[in-house]
């Protein structure tokens, strides 16, 4: 009679720790938020960028800006941002649905970060092993808004002799190698 009883109870906490399990759900989108992303975050729905007053829809990998005042989804910035650097400049991590809805009250908070000169950390450059997935499953060939390989990446068809990329550039717009890798 014990060894029922101990079996019915043993089957009864065996199926309340399943249903348990299944009634956990975590939303974590580390592996789909782009290199130039702030580190910290499990999750990021949104990214408001100030200097360039637009927003980044991450899983749907889109820019999300006014044109001519509408808001508009593109795979890219505006022509005239082709020069933006995304991991120097500042992002807003916004876990809201359509962020832009109330873009009036982003502007007059966030404005203070534009032309940030301070350093916030990107998934590319962090050592947090949450981004080792996100690290090393970028594309090889990325392209900036003006067609032009960015910095930190790599083309193997045009990598110009330039090894493995270690040392070349140091995140702050200019190609001065430096020694013993990536240095801050």
């Amino acid at each position: 009679m014990k060894r029922i009883i101990l079996a019915v109870i043993f089957g009864v906490a065996s199926l309340s720790s399943i249903s348990t399990k299944a009634q956990v759900s975590v939303n974590i989108n580390i592996g789909s938020q782009p290199q130039w992303g702030p580190t910290g975050y499990d999750h990021v729905d949104y990214y408001y960028l100030p200097d360039v007053d637009a927003y980044y829809n991450v899983p749907a990998k889109q820019y999300v800006y006014l044109n001519n005042g509408s808001w508009v989804w593109r795979n890219s910035l505006p022509s005239k941002y082709s020069g933006y650097d995304l991991y120097n400049s500042y992002k807003v991590v916004m876990n809201t649905p359509k962020p832009y809805l109330s873009h009036q009250t982003h502007v007059k908070e966030y404005s203070k970060y534009r032309n940030y000169n301070g350093k916030q950390g990107n998934i590319r450059d962090s050592k947090d092993s949450r981004y080792a997935n996100a690290r090393n499953s970028r594309p090889t060939n990325v392209r900036n808004n003006s067609g032009t390989q960015r910095p930190g990446t790599t083309d193997n068809n045009r990598n110009n002799n330039k090894g493995n990329n270690n040392g070349h550039g140091n995140g702050k717009g200019n190609n001065q190698g430096q020694k013993g890798g990536r240095g801050r």
